[in-house]
């Protein structure tokens, strides 16, 4: 039996099966390497394999496993254009060497570029409880030496030597995959390699999609704004927002939401009382409406063949209160079902349209951060029902009336985040857990931490700076972290810093008046230093 070539460009895959014996798989990439796997489990069958202590960071029971750490940003190439130094968000991930602290634990890290020796040695050394020597013997770094802005999956596909070179190193039974988002690349990568992947099948994306978010939103009970179905022209978006209008005459602002968009970058705000609806018949509405819609800043300018590919839908913008915010709440689904809340965090977001996620604080304010949880928790139950697996997260919008706050979710992301790898940061370097009683984070001496993390600290000032600038700036200034009192900063995206003057970093303090200090402190100190030396050269 002879199975369809792969879709993946360069790479062809042949499938013969002889009896009872396993399927014979050989595959030839663009310069005529190949190499030879069995193809005898499908990707659900793989994923069967995953045990539940493989999905505990730091399990502390004796693990035995070789976790393949894939930080590919498979996503929609449009939008990821926009993301300045998309490959290098791959770094983001490093953070996960956390799970080097179990001796029992190897690593292939594999990015597509080659990982400078100090950006990886300043995450290990961070590691407390285990020597970076042991931790670095234990960690296989590879890259496809290719910093295009394609997929790293798809650039990983497209190299079976590297691919054989990787396979060899992965025990059988004893290995899986981790990545940022799972699509069709990884899961015919997790095939292909024949080792389970821990995430979501992308055939369940639906369920992180915005219009999947709205009806997981209405089923568990948690409260969202009113909102439309899903619509792929603009006459389906005219029509749709002057329902929503119609059915809500109070709204003075909605926003619209290209389907898949991820970071609020395909969501875009449209101003409804200037258009004075009111007092217009319905059709002039809705053609006004359509009018204005033209005109609609979509961050992707190409967002409306997006809209015909995945469909948009409108929303009501949540206005009034004396106080708003934009809190999220983080968990992980275990191999087995088990839900675990991670995380809250107060979204930093800006953008010319106000949606684009900037950074976070941690944890989210004490008023209705119990609340998020519980709305968490109840998501994530009904994501596991559904076959879901790994890190999810829920972004809400939180309205102060008086000493009420009104909580109110708006999607769900079904895939690894912009506050995953602080999050990953704070446990790998302080060895503390999150108290579920409070949800607020504690050391093992009792210490509450607290941090503001940015991936977008960019400045032309910091143009030209190598990481080991960085380092002696931030050295210099003693703002480096500090374990004894669980406070300073710790960086990433560094290879984002010398080409772009960008940095992504997490600063931490037993307080968040401490560690938005450290944060204003440490942004200070680059970028005087980074005019220093520009001055100086």
């Amino acid at each position: 039996m002879q199975a369809s070539p792969s879709a993946i460009p360069g790479v062809s895959v042949d499938v013969t099966v002889t009896g009872p014996d396993p399927a014979s798989s050989t595959v030839s990439g663009q310069h005529g390497h190949r190499i030879r796997c069995t193809m005898t489990q499908s990707f659900a069958e793989l994923q069967a394999q995953l045990r539940p202590e493989w999905g505990r960071e730091h399990d502390g029971n004796g693990v035995d496993f070789d976790l393949l750490m894939l930080p590919s940003l498979s996503v929609d190439r449009a939008q990821l254009e926009l993301v300045t130094g998309a490959h290098n968000y791959e770094e983001r991930q490093l953070f996960s060497l956390i799970r080097l602290r179990d001796p029992g634990v190897r690593m292939v890290y594999v990015t597509s570029k080659l990982l400078p020796d100090l950006v990886v040695d300043a995450v290990l050394e961070l590691l407390p409880g285990v020597p970076t020597s042991h931790a670095r013997k234990r960690l296989h770094l590879f890259d496809t030496d290719d910093a295009s802005s394609r997929p790293l999956t798809e650039k990983l596909l497209e190299r079976p030597a590297l691919l054989a070179r990787i396979k060899e190193l992965l025990r059988p039974g004893r290995s899986f995959i981790g990545c940022y988002v799972v699509t069709e690349l990884e899961k015919r990568l997790s095939e292909l390699l024949q080792v389970p992947l821990l995430g979501t099948d992308p055939a369940l994306g639906y369920w992180g999609s915005k219009a999947g978010s709205r009806e997981l939103f209405a089923r568990c009970g948690v409260p969202h704004p009113p909102g439309s179905g899903l619509v792929h022209d603009l006459d389906g978006l005219a029509e749709v927002t002057a329902e929503l209008w119609e059915a809500h005459p109070d709204l003075k602002r909605c926003v619209v939401k290209l389907n898949e968009g991820f970071s609020g970058e395909g969501n875009a705000p449209l101003e409804l009382e200037p258009l004075a609806l009111a007092e217009r018949s319905p059709a002039e509405r809705r053609r006004l409406l359509r009018q204005a819609l033209e005109g609609l800043p979509m961050p992707p300018p190409q967002w409306r063949q997006l809209m015909a590919q995945q469909g948009a839908l409108v929303e009501g913008w949540l206005l009034g209160g004396d106080q708003l915010s934009s809190p999220s709440v983080q968990g992980t689904i275990h191999p087995g079902g088990g839900v675990e809340v991670l995380s809250t965090h107060e979204q930093i977001l800006g953008g010319a349209s106000g949606q684009t996620y900037l950074g976070c604080r941690f944890p989210a304010e004490d008023p209705y951060r119990l609340e998020l949880m519980r709305h968490g928790q109840a998501v994530g139950e009904a994501l596991a029902a559904e076959g879901a697996l790994e890190r999810y997260a829920v972004d809400f919008i939180a309205r102060r009336f008086g000493d009420h706050w009104d909580v109110q979710a708006i999607e769900v992301n079904l895939r690894q985040g912009g506050t995953t790898h602080p999050y990953m940061a704070l446990r790998a370097i302080t060895t503390g857990d999150l108290d579920p009683l409070t949800g607020r984070f504690i050391s093992p001496t009792g210490q509450e931490v607290h941090y503001v993390a940015t991936d977008n600290l960019c400045d032309p000032r910091l143009r030209g700076l190598l990481p080991l600038d960085l380092m002696d700036i931030v050295a210099e200034a003693g703002l480096h972290y500090d374990p004894a009192r669980l406070r300073g900063s710790v960086f990433h995206l560094l290879g984002c810093l010398s080409e772009f003057g960008k940095l992504g970093m997490t600063c931490l303090g037993d307080s968040a008046a401490t560690a938005q200090a450290v944060y204003d402190n440490t942004s200070r100190a680059l970028l005087a230093g980074g005019a220093a030396r520009s001055a100086a050269s």
